[in-house]
């Protein structure tokens, strides 16, 4: 449906494609995140309701297939559903009104089918579990792609658990390291911020016009039903958790989903930010896997780009205020139905859907084909020569030494350190060498144990164990998981689950 006001400029059924947000632009995020999979899972809701309605004898024999028939999504125009939304403020309230002319249109034995539309249900208790479901659905996806690059970053720990290279803090060179411990604590990161998103209940939502559960009450009033029986049905049906109560104004569901969704973001960022510096030519210790069109640019034909990881950072910088946003409305929920808060919520929290899914997908590519260069590992470790082991080598000579002219043995080689700087840089390690022999006794520090204290390899303090400890820690994160099937159409579109 073309809309005039935007002339040759497009048309309101164009929707949002993600030509300005290229992280998220994948026809696997807009099938579970866009328009309409949210359409999908309100009509999932509804017609779920339905169903559980007619089980409990509170809806006519034959209204849920009714119902089930006219929430098909292909019948509905998300674009026009979006502009009436304007009218009440959300899109249930227009969606419920062309749903109920479909099972008008359909219930040609006359069952009354439309009497199970909605009935003792408010908006939010619609759209709520609607987003819940859609949110199901994606970490789901989610997961399968986070596990397999769990699996991909302990494999890499332990194929280089003993590759050598240096530790950065501050942006210098500060111990020697292994590209093992680097990649067992991304692994770490992954792993934790996936454990905490598969531990979430995702509730559904319940409660009808003010969280009393009036309607419900009057509904079941003089039969073996409950409203919290009907809750506890509509849960299981859709495949969601159940709630003990409504929580209208409690969003700790959505504020803990927005959380775990930015902290497997952050998880992300840490690998991108990493990658991104250790793929400068001038470091060139990893670079991102090859593949035809990527990392090219429209004027410099030589470049490969690290697009992958440029489009991973781009996501998990936009996640922190999202989730804020997510926080901001919860502390904002005023009486028992907001006047505005809940309506930021949402694309706050489908914003984070989007981005975590997306991110999923590249960061899985980035570590399965990631390109490893010890070589490059060894000459930047090698860069700061043999100053790299100062904090160790004082450890061990500083006992050594005497207190000379009111310095401590420490103090004492710290000048040495110092007078090294000065040197010019190709003389560095001659000169700390030569100062080190010039400070300790003679015959206090012989020449292989010297070499034995400048061999980086020596100080890796517990990188081996600790890489190990990481591991155990998450064991299902660690093994290639087993293929899930592919999501179906009806799958990532919201469809029931019961």
């Amino acid at each position: 449906m073309s809309d005039p006001a935007l002339g040759r400029f497009g048309s309101a059924a164009d929707g949002d494609v993600g030509l300005l947000s290229p992280v998220s632009a994948s026809p696997l995020v807009l099938a579970l995140t866009g328009d309409r999979a949210v359409l999908a899972a309100i009509l999932a809701v509804e017609s779920g309701w339905a169903a559980v309605l007619e089980k409990a004898g509170l809806a006519p024999a034959g209204s849920a297939a009714v119902v089930a028939s006219a929430a098909e999504p292909g019948r509905y125009d998300a674009a026009d559903i979006a502009l009436r939304a304007l009218g009440g403020g959300n899109p249930v309230i227009p969606l419920l009104a062309d749903l109920r002319k479909q099972v008008q249109a359909r219930d040609t034995s006359n069952v009354g089918a439309v009497k199970a539309v909605h009935t003792s249900l408010t908006s939010q208790d619609v759209l709520d579990t609607a987003l819940m479901l859609l949110a199901r659905n994606t970490v789901e996806a989610l997961l399968a792609d986070l596990k397999t690059t769990t699996a991909a970053l302990a494999a890499l720990a332990e194929q280089h658990a003993e590759t050598l290279c240096v530790g950065r803090s501050l942006t210098q060179h500060s111990l020697p390291f292994t590209f093992g411990l680097r990649a067992a604590q991304w692994f770490h990161g992954v792993a934790a911020a996936g454990r905490q998103l598969e531990d979430l209940e995702l509730p559904i939502q319940f409660g009808g016009a003010a969280g009393t559960l009036a309607a419900g009450t009057v509904l079941t009033s003089g039969t073996a039903s409950t409203p919290f029986g009907l809750a506890d049905s509509l849960a299981a049906q859709l495949g969601l958790a159940a709630a003990s109560a409504p929580w209208h104004t409690n969003r700790l569901a959505i504020t803990s989903l927005g959380h775990a969704l930015a902290s497997v973001l952050g998880a992300y960022g840490k690998i991108a930010a990493d990658v991104l510096f250790l793929s400068r030519p001038e470091v060139a210790e990893l670079a991102e896997p090859r593949a035809a069109g990527r990392g090219v640019s429209s004027a410099m034909p030589q470049k490969q780009n690290p697009v992958l990881s440029v489009l991973v950072r781009s996501a998990a910088l936009q996640a922190p205020q999202l989730a804020a946003q997510l926080h901001l409305a919860a502390a904002n929920f005023n009486d028992e139905r907001p006047d505005g808060a809940w309506h930021t919520e949402w694309p706050a929290l489908r914003g984070l859907l989007r981005l975590a899914l997306a991110a999923a997908g590249h960061v899985k590519e980035l570590t399965e084909g990631l390109q490893v260069f010890p070589d490059a590992m060894r000459r930047n470790l090698d860069l700061s020569g043999p100053l790299l082991l100062a904090e160790g080598v004082g450890a061990a000579v500083a006992p050594l030494l005497e207190d000379k002219d009111g310095a401590t043995g420490k103090q004492q080689l710290q000048a040495v350190v110092d007078r090294t700087l000065a040197a010019p840089a190709a003389e560095q390690a001659a000169t700390y060498r030569r100062l080190l022999r010039e400070a300790v006794p003679a015959g206090q520090l012989t020449d292989l144990r010297l070499e034995q204290l400048l061999d980086p390899a020596s100080y890796l303090g517990q990188a081996t164990e600790i890489t190990r400890r990481i591991l155990a820690a998450f064991p299902d994160f660690a093994q290639s998981p087993v293929p899930a099937e592919n999501h179906s159409a009806n799958d990532a579109n919201g469809a029931n689950h019961g």
